[in-house]
């Protein structure tokens, strides 16, 4: 069977420096809020580019403490709209209306998949107060237009960078393209760790404090609570294997590159559409997408060959129960490619045969 993802693969390659990190952090005695994630948050800083990160207990929390901070900084207020693209992951509306906020739903590019920027400035109202762009799939969705338009009527701009690090725009990361950036370091991300983990990055102090604030129960001080915040903090044994990952962050990007490279130009099929890539450098293949309107039919058949494949996503946010006020909308765009998206094998470990034999069977099908 070629996996989807082999982590168990992708961690055996820094298996020794992974191990003596974490018995590093053993032995230490110091498991929370301690060296480990002073350094790994300058690190990470140093890398995306900005003045700070934060490390907080998972991707979401990342998104969910920004815009909390931004109500509490009084940027932003309960029914105030945030518009985020109509084909996300779940967990960037979920940040949303966790804190009273009002997702407006834009449809995607069907070339990108990104955000349509040419939708966006028809969804501004009034109660407009963000744009959280989404960088799906590890393709920057970062455009001169949607910076344009966050100056021109005064929106904060939010990067949900779960599936982009070491993503570039012009020679920029992503994750400082913005006012703040939710980060994600769930296992199976580009740059994983052996559990749930992530970070805020920005370049705004305030901000900056007011999450890191919040997401230790909402103090500064100990004992003294400013808000009524939760515990989300970044453990010393995840930041240990973060710490060991970065270094090898863009090597692995590298490598995904070349898997992305290979399918590009193998894989022929007339039923299948490839991913359009104007810019290598935008794009770090967190997945490779396909899309077919033979979906069902060919995941089942590469499975039966040995190769498995994912979708993502099965169920738009509109369709879910949880948004049952939604169920009656319609997204042409975002339904189209819930339905036809495939994701190939992805990772830094592919080796050439299993990719050969995975472009043979594709085009055999």
């Amino acid at each position: 069977m070629i996996k989807f993802l082999d982590l168990q693969k992708i961690t055996a390659k820094y298996q020794d420096e992974l191990h003596l990190a974490v018995q590093r952090v053993v032995n230490s005695g110091w498991y929370l809020q301690g060296k480990e994630n002073e350094q790994f948050e300058k690190d990470y800083a140093t890398y995306t580019t900005t003045k700070h990160a934060i490390g907080v207990a998972n991707g979401l929390d990342a998104l969910i403490w920004i815009l909390r901070a931004y109500i509490e900084m009084g940027v932003m207020q309960e029914g105030d709209e945030v518009i985020v693209p109509a084909n996300t992951y779940i967990a960037s509306i979920l940040a949303i209306t966790e804190n009273n906020l009002v997702p407006v739903l834009v449809e995607p590019s069907l070339d990108t998949l990104q955000i349509d920027d040419t939708l966006i400035e028809k969804a501004i109202t009034k109660r407009t107060k963000a744009i959280m762009i989404v960088h799906l799939y590890g393709q920057c969705a970062y455009t001169q237009k949607i910076a344009d338009i966050c100056k021109q009527y005064n929106l904060k701009l939010i990067e949900d960078n779960a599936q982009a690090h070491g993503c570039l725009y012009n020679g920029k990361k992503t994750g400082s393209l913005g006012d703040a950036a939710g980060h994600s370091f769930y296992p199976g991300k580009n740059l994983g760790a052996f559990g749930d983990a992530g970070a805020v990055t920005t370049d705004d102090d305030v901000l900056a404090d007011t999450v890191r604030a919040l997401a230790n129960y909402g103090s500064r001080k100990k004992y003294v609570f400013e808000y009524t915040g939760r515990n989300s903090r970044l453990d010393e044994i995840q930041v240990a294997v973060l710490s060991v990952k970065l270094k090898y962050l863009d090597s692995d990007t590298a490598l995904r590159k070349e898997v992305a490279k290979k399918y590009l130009q193998g894989i022929n099929h007339p039923d299948i559409i490839l991913p359009q890539i104007s810019d290598w450098d935008a794009h770090v293949f967190h997945l490779f997408p396909i899309r077919t309107h033979r979906r069902n039919e060919l995941q089942q058949y590469l499975l039966d060959n040995g190769i498995q494949t994912i979708i993502h996503y099965p169920i738009p946010p509109h369709q879910q129960a949880c948004y049952s006020e939604w169920n009656q909308l319609h997204f042409p765009i975002t339904e189209l490619i819930h339905e036809q998206e495939l994701s190939l094998p992805m990772s830094p470990v592919l080796d050439d045969n299993e990719i050969q034999s995975i472009i043979n069977t594709i085009n055999a099908f």
